[in-house]
């Protein structure tokens, strides 16, 4: 077998797997997109995540985590829905979290990927990596061609939009890489005008962290600056405004896995039940949930903080 019928034969247990897409870039260092990474960390625009500095070489250069790396896979994962919450008044939680964690759901079917491939070519030294290592799992999609770095800093499809998580196999094998997509954004600003805390830079392309909502209400561990009252939109988790506006997610099409099913009990909670949350509502509602990500105080940090908008409005 080729690498190019390695390459088909990979593919094809993927999308059995539920991705949605499988791209191949080489496994060469990021030069480009190291120094734009320097000069991004360099201005403060990641806020208070210091975990982006460290690690440097590992993010760039893919051989640092994998010695002997000659292909980095990329795979896309569906997750979008048309299920919304009940009550227009309700504090928001990003379509993203719905449903259960897609750190769990992604990294055992990437786990049973791999485990095929070892199988059929023997043990190699490939390892899997779904969000939570010092990869640029975005810059190695835009390169594999898996769709373009929107002014959103998203990776957008042509045909499939945004609403898609990244999972990549830094591995051995040598596979035959795809080539990086047009951009199709145009003219388009529609991510940058709608965002409320201007977290978008006006040129589009650059994000500052520190001022994203799904920062904010996420990543950031200590009180919210004053400074964002009033711009929250009503986000207590995440934020899918930049998507929400952009006209390629006119082909967002609905995801098929169980797992990512929108928690009913959630999407019928109304307002005031949001504002009564306590610790024991939080761990039965957001078991195996990403949410849990924030912990019940800066949820409930976040549901008081968008309370005192309303009151000040």
């Amino acid at each position: 077998m080729d690498n190019f019928e390695k390459k088909e034969w990979i593919k094809k247990w993927a999308l059995d797997l539920g991705f949605s897409s499988m791209n191949v870039a080489k496994a060469n260092r990021l030069d480009r997109e190291a120094e734009r990474l320097k000069e991004w960390l360099n201005l403060g625009y990641h806020g208070s995540m210091g975990y982006m500095e460290n690690h440097f070489e590992k993010r760039v250069d893919p051989t640092q985590l994998v010695p002997g790396a000659r292909s980095v896979i990329i795979f896309t994962f569906n997750y979008f829905t048309k299920k919304k919450q009940l009550d227009p008044e309700a504090p928001k939680i990003a379509m993203y979290a719905l449903g259960k964690d897609y750190h769990d759901i992604i990294r055992k079917k990437l786990n049973q990927l791999k485990e095929k491939i070892d199988d059929k070519w023997g043990e190699t030294t490939g390892r899997g990596f779904v969000d939570s290592a010092p990869v640029l799992e975005r810059d190695w999609a835009e390169r594999a061609g898996a769709g373009w770095k929107g002014k959103n800093t998203l990776l957008i499809h042509p045909k499939k939009g945004s609403y898609f998580f990244l999972a990549s196999l830094i591995t051995e094998l040598e596979l035959p890489e795809d080539q990086p997509i047009k951009d199709y954004c145009g003219t388009c600003r529609k991510c940058i005008d709608i965002c409320p805390t201007s977290a978008i830079l006006e040129e589009g392309y650059t994000m500052d962290a520190s001022k994203c909502i799904s920062y904010l209400t996420i990543e950031k561990r200590d009180e919210i600056p004053t400074e964002f009252k009033g711009k929250m939109d009503n986000w207590m988790f995440g934020c899918d405004l930049c998507q929400q506006v952009c006209p390629w997610n006119r082909f967002s099409e609905e995801h098929n896995e169980p797992k990512l099913e929108a928690d009913e009990h959630l999407l019928k909670k109304n307002k005031e039940e949001w504002l009564s949350l306590d610790q024991e509502e939080f761990s039965e509602l957001f078991q195996g949930s990403a949410v849990k990500r924030t912990k019940f105080r800066g949820l409930k940090r976040n549901i008081e903080f968008l309370s005192d908008n309303n009151d000040t409005s």
